[in-house]
């Protein structure tokens, strides 16, 4: 039986009452159980906190001593158990080390799906599916009219760019898939990265996942005229808003940081609509409870032939 109130938010964020542990909580909580290692999902100074392994690293990486008091550390399709709720990770395709969360108790399955991707990504883990009663799925597209472009046909718009490109992007996931797709699309480009993307890039080659060609960044690299696209985090990006000569690109799934009406580079790393879609048809549950974003659309979508719950 599907319990109503399995998962209710809080001041503290999303609860799993069953098991007495938060899905990635906003704020620190004695049982944490993560997701993936973005800021808006891993906070620091959890007592307790069961994730993968690539997951800890970034924190560990990112909050230093203050990651949390204890790591319980999980692998893909092993299974624990938290406050009697058995736990199992499952790969969301988000970033590496991104985890989906199926969660059964008393005989039913719920699957949270934190944030997730479907396109291919070869700096991270493919996405993997489970059947579930209740599919608890991110909605930040949940939107007919929101269809993620090919991110090969985006990227290779640097080809066409002959000043240096100064490129905004986050630091965690996002930068590592366009180094990986810069080196194989737009190969005659010399990748110039930020200092602060440095460490995250080792930690991925150290899990095995080498991005592609790049090198630190260098003032006088990037006064040679083209040929350079500098990927920068986004204080950096919004701090050079008047520089000349260089070419401002933001990578986001997001129109309102696209900086340049002629030249955009639409690549999200969420799930798009049809993405959605194609989530419920690979997990075939008699539920949807929808978060992080505007879920109206998919309750509309299904009307009367699968249950629909905004959770937020």
């Amino acid at each position: 039986m599907i319990l109503d109130d399995f998962l209710i938010y809080n001041t503290n964020g999303l609860y799993c009452k069953c098991g007495d542990f938060y899905l990635d909580p906003q704020v620190p909580v004695t049982h944490a159980v993560i997701s993936h290692a973005h800021a808006d999902h891993a906070v620091a100074s959890n007592n307790e906190v069961y994730c993968t392994e690539a997951t800890a690293a970034f924190m560990q990486l990112r909050y230093a001593k203050n990651a949390a008091k204890v790591f319980n550390i999980a692998a893909y399709h092993q299974s624990f158990v938290v406050g009697g709720v058995a736990v199992t990770f499952i790969s969301a395709g988000h970033m590496l080390g991104s985890a989906q969360v199926l969660m059964e108790y008393q005989g039913t399955k719920y699957l949270y799906t934190g944030d997730y991707k479907i396109q291919p990504d070869a700096t991270c883990e493919p996405i993997e599916w489970a059947k579930a009663d209740v599919l608890i799925t991110e909605s930040t597209f949940a939107d007919p009219e929101v269809l993620h472009p090919d991110p090969v046909v985006e990227i290779k718009k640097l080809n066409d760019i002959s000043l240096n490109i100064m490129l905004g992007a986050y630091s965690l996931g996002k930068s590592q898939r366009l180094i990986n797709l810069i080196t194989e699309h737009a190969p005659q480009k010399t990748i110039l990265v930020h200092h602060r993307i440095m460490p995250i890039n080792q930690v991925y080659e150290r899990m095995g996942y080498k991005p592609g060609k790049y090198q630190i960044y260098g003032r006088k690299l990037m006064k040679q005229q083209g040929g350079f696209v500098y990927i920068v985090p986004p204080f950096t990006f919004d701090s050079y808003a008047r520089a000349k000569d260089v070419k401002r690109l933001f990578a986001s799934g997001w129109k309102n940081l696209q900086v340049n009406k002629q030249d955009t580079l639409f690549i999200s790393d969420h799930a798009d609509w049809n993405d959605i879609l194609e989530a419920v048809k690979q997990v075939q549950p008699s539920q949807i409870w929808t978060l992080h974003g505007d879920g109206r659309h998919l309750k509309n979508h299904f009307n009367n032939d699968i249950f629909v719950k905004l959770l937020s």
